[in-house]
């Protein structure tokens, strides 16, 4: 199959914000992902019986879906009961079974960020990384290149030192997907949360591996590490609520 019939088989099966989360990758995707069948499956699972309809609708399935789909309204959180001072990451970076990357984060380091990025990042990094979202990135000094013809995978584990309790955040995952229109190497895995709060899974950690455009197709030259929770958090509060609910061991 060609790539882009792998993705004519995908994006039917994705949910709507998804399908539109991949209309943001890049513009092929958008072109591709704008098509009104992919849109017609979203309302096929939402509204089976709209598309059971005689006539076509007067307007596209796209539009019934950004019509009618709404969001829940954001509610005003308390103030949440960790602190970044109060914790620190554990991360680790193999090549295949090599250990390439292996550091201790305290947490207000990686919450601080990279205030500076690097000169010759591409526009969209740099707009990314000085965006309000709160960003997770690590400076990564001094900086590694990694060959692509390798298995790269990460772990990631956060401490609490009040308790001295530790939590999985991603348990050794692939970075399977490189994005050199954005500069950055992605991987990703389900977060582990505590059994007391059974009716929110499914939420994603997600890790990138920011690099630079060395003309180097064979290699990335990576300069920083970002971590994100944009599936359900994005502010500080947010991020650090979801961390009080992990699995705590």
């Amino acid at each position: 199959m060609s790539y882009e019939e792998i993705l004519k088989v995908v994006f039917p099966l994705l949910e709507g914000a998804d399908l539109a989360s991949c209309m943001a990758v890049c513009k092929q995707w958008r072109d591709l992902a704008q098509d009104d069948y992919f849109w017609k499956c979203v309302c096929a699972k939402r509204w089976p019986s709209i598309c059971k309809r005689p006539d076509a609708p007067t307007v596209t399935y796209y539009k019934l879906y950004q019509t009618f789909y709404k969001r829940q309204h954001r509610q005003i959180l308390l103030p949440p009961r960790l602190s970044f001072d109060n914790l620190e990451f554990f991360i680790d970076i193999w090549t295949d079974d090599k250990l390439i990357f292996s550091e201790v984060v305290p947490g207000p380091v990686l919450h601080n960020g990279i205030k500076s990025p690097p000169p010759g990042i591409c526009d969209r990094l740099r707009f990314q990384l000085e965006g309000p979202d709160c960003k997770m990135t690590l400076p990564v000094e001094p900086r590694f290149k990694v060959p692509l013809g390798e298995t790269v995978s990460v772990s990631v584990l956060v401490g609490r030192k009040d308790s001295n309790k530790v939590a999985c955040i991603i348990n050794k995952s692939v970075f399977d997907y490189i994005d050199r229109t954005s500069y950055r190497a992605m991987a990703f895995d389900y977060l582990g949360l505590s059994p007391a709060h059974p009716f929110v899974p499914g939420i994603r950690a997600w890790i990138s591996l920011l690099f630079m455009d060395d003309r180097n197709d064979s290699v990335i030259d990576v300069f920083g590490i970002e971590m994100d929770f944009c599936d359900a958090a994005k502010s500080r509060d947010e991020v650090l609520w979801l961390l009080d609910i992990l699995d705590w061991k």
